[in-house]
């Protein structure tokens, strides 16, 4: 995922580019799909990357630990800083942000790392295959979306069992 800025980089301040994305990216994970649209636009001497890409990711379901795939919509928004001036190919003074995303000697922007931190951000906590998602039989440990268990259901908490004593008690 990687674009050649160059042109836009001569280009005067407020030009724009529209870039459509049909690319994926390798992290720890595997290989994510990434497809969408984004806008680069030249602002003092630096390019805004604004946009809207769905990545699809295979994740394991909270609840009945099944993996399943997820489309997650990302709304990106970065800036990115050139290392050298297009112009002269002198170079350019560092961003004064530190982890501030940069456009290397090429005039390659490389949207991979971007994407990625994005992807951590919007990754649920406790992702579901899907709502109704039955889970796991803690007894037994059979997909209870899959079939019925024969388990005992015990619909009282070990932990009030004293307290339930006690109710009874005084029925007597």
């Amino acid at each position: 995922m990687q674009i050649n800025v160059a042109q836009l980089l001569k280009s005067e301040q407020g030009a724009t580019r529209i870039i459509p994305l049909d690319d994926a990216f390798q992290d720890e994970t595997g290989l994510i799909p990434v497809n969408g649209e984004l806008k680069l636009t030249l602002i003092n001497r630096r390019i805004l990357v604004q946009g809207r890409v769905c990545i699809e990711v295979e994740l394991a379901c909270s609840r009945c630990l099944k993996p399943f795939k997820c489309s997650i919509p990302l709304d990106i928004e970065e800036e990115y800083y050139p290392m050298i001036d297009v112009n002269t190919g002198s170079k350019l003074p560092s961003p004064e942000e530190t982890g501030a995303f940069k456009i290397d000697e090429h005039h390659i922007l490389d949207l991979t790392e971007a994407i990625r931190q994005y992807k951590v951000m919007a990754l649920p906590m406790k992702p579901l295959c899907n709502e109704e998602c039955a889970g796991i039989c803690p007894t037994c440990g059979k997909n209870l979306n899959e079939e019925k268990c024969d388990c005992p259901s015990s619909d009282i908490d070990p932990r009030w069992a004293e307290l339930l004593k006690l109710k009874n008690k005084g029925r007597k």
